[in-house]
């Protein structure tokens, strides 16, 4: 797989990354900002779309934003553990960070944020 391609479009304030320009792809809405493409039969991401990039770079005063995953829970047990290896693997964990959020013992929510970018300004 060659280096992933990023595009921003300023006036939508959405970033597109390739890492396999053309392919046909899945969708996978990870939350109401993150869209992951994948190749569901050879576990491997085609590309993400950041809505509101912006807005999911912006840093805080304490650090990075962090997002839940909350579209992993409308996801088949075994769509759901394709999408997490494809998640916590190159090239997209080099994009994504991911974590999680434990409120309780029984309870664990993942959350994402993001990693510093290239895009053209």
């Amino acid at each position: 797989m060659s280096e992933p391609t990023f595009n921003y479009d300023e006036l939508s304030d959405t970033l597109y990354v390739s890492f396999a320009p053309g392919e046909a792809a899945t969708g996978i809405e990870l939350n109401e900002h993150i869209l992951l493409r994948i190749n569901k039969s050879e576990r491997q991401a085609i590309g993400l779309t950041f809505f509101d990039y912006s807005l999911l770079a912006q840093k805080t005063e304490v650090g990075p934003r962090s997002f839940p995953l909350t579209g992993l829970s409308d996801l088949s047990e075994e769509l759901r553990e394709i999408v997490l290896d494809i998640l916590l693997r190159p090239p997209v964990s080099e994009i994504l960070l991911l974590s999680a959020y434990t409120p309780s013992l029984v309870e664990t929510i993942p959350i994402t944020s993001l990693h510093p970018v290239p895009i053209a300004g």
